[in-house]
């Protein structure tokens, strides 16, 4: 008998999360927005864009902290990470879309951070695998969280 998806333990391969990393990049990119959006007289868009990413990051660490805490179980289980997720982006996602409404129409930046900040993660955490991938050098799956052997290194 086969076990259900949703049962099945749950299995993370180590990965390159580096959050000061995604932290300098943000700012810069809150910098480069506000100067842009100040050059159309609309500073305050550049500075909802840095809180969207903010709150991105804040999402990121979440997922991260959630993942060590499920996966320290006998048997983390898929659909308690998956429930954990949704729980998470909804309310991120309901925070985000308050702050565009209330403040809108320069809200709407941070509605756009934390679309940018997502494609940010994913690229900062593919590209390490997908050239360790090319090189025929990638570590095992683990059950961990990606961040054995980086003792109080977050960058």
């Amino acid at each position: 008998m086969t076990t259900p998806a949703q049962d099945a333990p749950l299995v993370f391969p180590s990965v390159a999360f580096r959050p000061i990393r995604l932290f300098v990049i943000s700012l810069a990119l809150t910098a480069a927005a506000i100067a842009a959006a100040s050059w159309l007289d609309h500073p305050m868009i550049g500075v909802f864009f840095g809180i969207g990413l903010l709150m991105g990051l804040l999402n990121a660490l979440g997922v991260r902290r959630s993942v060590a805490v499920i996966t320290a179980d006998a048997h983390p289980l898929k659909k308690k990470m998956a429930l954990n997720s949704a729980g998470r982006l909804l309310v991120i996602s309901v925070i985000g879309l308050i702050i565009a409404f209330a403040f809108r129409p320069e809200g709407l930046g941070v509605v756009f951070g934390l679309a940018l900040f997502q494609v940010l993660l994913v690229l900062s955490t593919a590209l390490p695998v997908w050239r360790k991938m090319r090189e025929g050098t990638v570590e095992p799956a683990t059950g961990g969280s990606g961040t054995e052997g980086r003792e109080g290194s977050d960058d």
